[in-house]
């Protein structure tokens, strides 16, 4: 008896490799596709409502575009309400301040106003919580 083979199925002809400027043309209609896809996104993020003021009070008009975050605001408004609670320095305290600098180091008597000057400048920094003498305050 002879063994039985399956019979063989016929193999699917090749398909025709398609023609480079065919294939150019399909890739350059993809590429436009992804293009206006894109700038039908951007268009949608650039048009979306913008952040505006809370505080309308102080736009007559039409509100201001806010360009800080809540949190961040709040931190610069910290910030303010102590550099401007140091600014109301007691009169009396003031001039203790200047009275000790002047009297701390009488040897130099052209120094003193400069030493006056430092040492208010010194507890006014001291209290609006600002460590560095020099730069921007920090946030």
């Amino acid at each position: 008896m002879t063994p039985e083979f399956p019979a063989r199925s016929a193999q699917p002809a090749a398909e025709p490799i398609p023609d480079s400027a065919i294939l150019e043309q399909e890739q350059e209609e993809v590429l436009r596709q992804c293009a206006a896809r894109l700038l039908e996104a951007h268009a949608e993020v650039t048009d979306a409502s913008e952040s505006v003021c809370k505080f309308t009070e102080h736009h007559p008009g039409e509100p201001g575009k806010a360009d800080i975050c809540a949190g961040c605001h709040e931190r610069l408004k910290e910030r303010f309400e102590a550099c401007e609670g140091a600014l109301h320095m007691d009169l009396k305290e003031a001039a203790q301040i200047i009275y000790n600098a002047v009297w701390a180091d009488p040897s130099d008597p052209g120094k003193t106003y400069q030493n006056a000057a430092s040492a208010l400048l010194t507890e006014l920094r001291k209290r609006a919580g600002i460590t560095a003498g020099l730069g921007p305050l920090p946030l």
